[in-house]
């Protein structure tokens, strides 16, 4: 096998990218840029986190009777190497931004944020840019022995800590593993066996260091090694398929044009999916279009079956919404509040936009409120202005109802908001206006929260995705901004808040304002649209497949 040396990075994720990356270095040549815009940002914010991070145990260790060794991450990864095996020969109690020798042996490299000396060897920190630990639930017995282990930030001391729960992450672990073996190469293994083996993860809150059981990692690890640098090497081939990644990936241009020269299958159904059509021999999308018998064996559960063969049939009429009932329907209220919530990855939720809308005056205009910090995240202002949102949408639904009249609050695509919904009650609980728990969990429960994205998949097949930037405008609406992205609001944000030392814009402020009333009004145009006549324009699946035809959904096996 040609000599090829993998980082943590080329353990997960496309292995067709992994494959067209290692022979564009081959070949000395490859895509125009080698980060997307969106990859860029994250790695940004990732360097700064780290930075901050770092100096934070900087600190923490000048106030101990510790050694620090800290190296200049500027320097050659080669030369921080040097002094990282030199600081290890010394027993240094703590490295920051250390490098090991590339192991040529076994095809891999590695750094750590720091390593931290433990017994006869040296256990791996790495610092990463998303939540690595969630608060537990208020209703967790405390009876029930805690399992998850977290140290402070000063020491490496892992106690188990009932206060909070895991959040599994597994590149980190592969990270952690490859790290792992390479100190033990080394000789400087933090324990003789590796079933005893662990790594410590610093995330975005940097409130503690959770401690990562690698034991029962390293055979996924080292299976993972073993297959990626055989794909590298050009020892298994690999072929472009359609899959999440793609929309952040330089290769996707050359991809998708291959995809689409082969209609294959993959444009239309997921990974999953696409494993199981190839079993019968379908690999087109137009064999899918056409195929009228019982779903693969190993279909999986979602999407269904029949959604698959419509939605290649779609691709390949050109339509791009299919109504599964003949008439669509969405829950209407007296009073309708729109929301939409903008955070920064995983540093927390700023703006919680609102529009409210009141039937019995229709000749009011809605009217646009948000609730929002400029306060660069994470910043305990995100609290006050959750607190004032919760206050204000909860007032509303009680006055409609107390007037005898019904209510809604709408999103699109609940994932999100219900995911910081949660968070801030757990996170900011004390501050005045934030709900407990319990109060969220009964508001995200009841009828007056209603998921717009699901109802567009309840009543309609979307082949070109249900994003609220791919059906809104098949429902007559534009956003303002020609540039209007998710990935395009992060870097506002950054600039209108200064983050991370960036260079401060306020104008950016008005953007994102402008950018989140944008999508609120594009859900309640989209609402107000899935329950008007024109609705009707838009063909049935009947109409599409023919009269008559019937396809039975699937259902997962076993």
């Amino acid at each position: 096998m040609p000599a090829v040396i993998l980082g943590a990075r080329d353990l997960t994720g496309c292995e067709h990218r992994l494959a067209l990356d290692a022979a564009a270095r081959t070949a000395g040549d490859g895509p125009a840029e080698t980060e997307s815009p969106d990859a860029l940002r994250r790695i940004e914010a990732a360097q700064a986190h780290r930075a901050q991070v770092l100096q934070l145990l900087r600190e923490a260790q000048d106030r101990l009777p510790t050694t620090l060794v800290d190296i200049d991450p500027s320097l050659p990864m080669e030369r921080r190497a040097e002094l990282t095996l030199t600081a290890c020969a010394d027993g240094a109690d703590w490295i920051l931004s250390a490098a090991l020798p590339i192991d040529r042996v076994h095809g891999r490299r590695g750094h750590a944020e720091a390593l931290i000396r433990h017994g006869q060897g040296y256990v791996p920190l790495i610092i990463v840019n998303h939540r690595v630990v969630n608060p537990a639930k208020a209703d967790r017995d405390p009876a029930e022995p805690a399992t998850l282990r977290t140290s402070p930030l000063d020491r490496w001391a892992p106690e188990r800590d009932p206060a909070r729960t895991n959040r599994p992450n597994r590149r980190d672990a592969l990270r952690l593993a490859q790290l792992a073996a390479m100190l033990d190469g080394l000789g400087y293994a933090a324990a003789p066996d590796r079933a005893d083996w662990v790594g410590g993860v610093i995330g975005v809150d940097a409130d503690c260091i959770l401690a990562v059981p690698l034991g029962a990692v390293m055979p996924e690890y080292e299976e993972a090694l073993e297959r990626r640098r055989a794909i590298a090497a050009g020892t298994i081939p690999t072929v472009p398929r359609r899959i999440n990644e793609c929309r952040s990936c330089d290769w996707w241009p050359r991809c998708k044009a291959e995809l689409e020269a082969g209609d294959d299958v993959s444009l239309v159904v997921g990974g999953a999916g696409t494993a199981a059509l190839a079993q019968m021999g379908i690999t087109t999308v137009r064999q899918l279009a056409d195929y009228r018998g019982d779903p693969p064996p190993e279909w999986p559960g979602y999407p269904s079956f029949t959604d698959a063969v419509v939605a290649a049939s779609c691709r390949r009429a050109e339509v791009p919404l299919v109504r599964r009932l003949d008439r669509p329907t969405v829950q209407r209220a007296d009073v309708e509040v729109d929301v939409d919530m903008e955070s920064y990855g995983e540093r927390g939720a700023y703006l919680w936009g609102t529009l409210l809308t009141d039937n019995a005056a229709p000749d009011r205009p809605s009217r646009y409120l948000p609730f929002v910090t400029w306060d660069p995240l994470p910043s305990s202002d995100e609290g006050r202005a959750f607190g004032r949102f919760w206050t204000w949408l909860m007032d509303s639904r009680r006055r409609a109802h107390e007037a005898g009249r019904t209510f809604a609050a709408y999103c699109y695509s609940e994932q999100a908001e219900n995911r910081w919904l949660r968070a801030s009650a757990d996170r900011f609980g004390g501050i005045p206006g934030v709900p407990h728990r319990d109060e969220v969990e009964e508001f995200i429960a009841s009828d007056d929260w209603v998921d717009i994205y699901q109802a567009v998949n309840t009543n309609f097949i979307c082949p070109d995705g249900k994003g609220l930037k791919r059906i809104a405008p098949i429902a007559g609406f534009d956003w303002q901004d020609e540039q209007a992205s998710g990935v395009a609001s992060m870097e506002w944000y950054a600039a209108a808040v200064g983050l991370d030392g960036a260079p401060l814009d306020a104008t950016q402020r008005e953007r994102l304002l402008r950018y989140n009333e944008d999508d609120v009004q594009a859900t309640k145009v989209l609402r107000e649209w899935l329950s008007s006549e024109r609705i009707l324009r838009l063909p049935t699946v009947e109409d599409l497949l023919g009269a008559g035809t019937s396809l039975p959904s699937a259902r997962p096996v076993g």
